[in-house]
């Protein structure tokens, strides 16, 4: 008898962002401990895992046992460059003679699209709408990208960069692709694994890679915590969705968590989200300041806007209630703070 060949969830992550709902059922399910495993030892060959901390005086505050992942740790400051490290290593593999590549960014995608695409020999091009962070920018430009302003928000920069990547025969890199939810999921592997008795978790949703790889994550290894996404009040694209059970777009998306400026669901991520998520969890931006100068005061550690929003969510009045004595997660999903919002925190810092 022959056996069939295993047949990984990397190799079968070509699905698209537009995929329908049945191909989103049977994706969610394919992905095994060892898909992930493998996911993590391409990203291995370039970082370390991240660490994640029980601080006592975050745990003092809320009344809860309270373990931080450290997305900030990584060589770009948030969990992106995981997704973008396997996702270019299996670009290079089907595309030898790719030169150039293109990205719609807030950040720190781009970022990771500049990196990843510097190591395995790509020449990216990064769009980002006008007022973006130019502390960002300037790290995106530092990594050897070609920077683009178009567009108010996100979503104007995107549209603009998926059609100028047609016309110039560039390979256009998504904000959510399996492969990039794969790369993510190492820090959910590393994160679930080290607190194996870990009730909640919070996570922000941007655009979904962060939140589906904890899915993902939690589902191969057997895990019992719980997943609770958070978005910004101003950015209840993903909430207003889960709510009402069907995808729903908002007009802005406006959010000092410019990492969660998302007013235009991924339809993939959302059926996961939707499957999968306890509860989405909206945070006010003064609430998103407050949060940013509790990690600093009790951790020393900046976060970006939302690098905060998770910690943020569980700072609300409802949220706090119900994590007394549990032990709770919050993913710092990154560190690129500006400067000027740094200024804005400092009234919080206790």
């Amino acid at each position: 008898m022959t056996q069939q060949p295993h047949q990984s969830g990397l190799t079968q992550a070509g699905l698209s962002g537009t995929a329908s709902k049945s191909a989103v059922d049977s994706a969610l399910p394919l992905f095994t401990e060892a898909d992930l495993a493998e996911a993590a030892a391409i990203v291995y060959r370039h970082m370390p895992p991240t660490p994640q901390y029980n601080w006592p005086l975050l745990s003092k505050r809320l009344g809860c046992q309270v373990w931080v992942k450290h997305e900030n740790h990584t060589p770009t400051g948030s969990f992106k460059i995981r997704g973008g490290l396997v996702y270019h290593h299996y670009l290079r593999q089907e595309e030898p003679e790719l030169k150039t590549t293109m990205a719609s960014t807030r950040g720190n995608h781009g970022q990771s699209v500049a990196l990843a695409g510097k190591l395995y020999g790509f020449k990216p091009t990064i769009v980002v709408p006008y007022g973006n962070s130019p502390d960002k920018n300037r790290s995106m430009i530092g990594w050897g990208a070609e920077l683009i302003k178009y567009g108010h928000d996100f979503e104007e920069s995107l549209a603009f960069a998926k059609q100028h990547a047609g016309e110039c025969h560039m390979h256009f890199v998504p904000s959510f692709h399996l492969r990039l939810v794969l790369g993510v999921a190492s820090y959910c592997m590393e994160f679930l694994k080290a607190v194996p008795d870990l009730e909640t978790v919070y996570v922000p949703i941007g655009k979904g890679s962060g939140i589906c790889a904890m899915i993902a994550a939690r589902n191969a290894l057997n895990h019992r915590a719980e997943i609770v996404g958070v978005v910004s009040t101003e950015a209840q694209a993903y909430k207003l969705s889960f709510d009402q059970g069907q995808l729903v777009s908002t007009d802005s998306a406006n959010t000092i968590a410019d990492g969660v400026a998302c007013r235009i669901p991924n339809p993939v991520a959302f059926e996961w989200i939707h499957q999968s998520v306890s509860r989405i969890v909206a945070v006010p931006d003064d609430l998103v300041l407050r949060a940013i100068g509790a990690l600093y005061s009790d951790t020393h550690h900046l976060a970006e806007g939302a690098g905060a929003i998770a910690l943020a969510a569980l700072m609300t009045d409802e949220e706090h209630q119900r994590m007394q004595g549990r032990r709770v997660g919050v993913v710092l999903c990154g560190g690129n703070l500006d400067w000027s919002l740094m200024e804005r925190a400092k009234a919080f810092i206790d």
